[in-house]
């Protein structure tokens, strides 16, 4: 993959941590990534994908405010919109639909997140 494969991508975070959303956003930025978000619930996530609005990856933490992120990753499969998620919870929290999502555990370097993302695209 080249360095320039999330220029211009349109990246969705689903994060309810500031300081995390904003480390991702950052790190996204810097390889030129557009920033859609952060969104910190699961209501602003569905609502964001729901709009039309382009949608290219995303990033999911999978407790958002205290609730289960699992509604959005479906309605991102729906869309076709492929994701990572990026959680502290042990893999087995993760329903077995969705065994073939990247888990990004937090916390990760920059480039882990680039790197997973990266291969997330056709």
């Amino acid at each position: 993959m080249t360095e320039a494969a999330l220029q211009d991508c349109r990246i969705l975070i689903a994060e309810d941590e500031y300081l995390i959303a904003a480390d991702i956003a950052e790190a996204l930025e810097q390889d030129n990534a557009v920033i859609l978000g952060p969104v910190p619930r699961v209501a602003d996530a569905l609502s964001l994908i729901g709009s039309g609005t382009r949608i290219d990856l995303a990033v999911l933490d999978v407790n958002l405010c205290g609730d289960m992120a699992f509604p959005v990753a479906d309605a991102l499969v729906e869309q076709r919109i492929p994701f990572a998620f990026a959680t502290g919870y042990d893999g087995w929290t993760i329903p077995a639909r969705f065994a073939d999502v990247p888990r990004l555990v937090k916390p990760f370097r920059p480039d882990r997140l680039r790197s997973a993302l990266k291969s997330l695209l056709p």
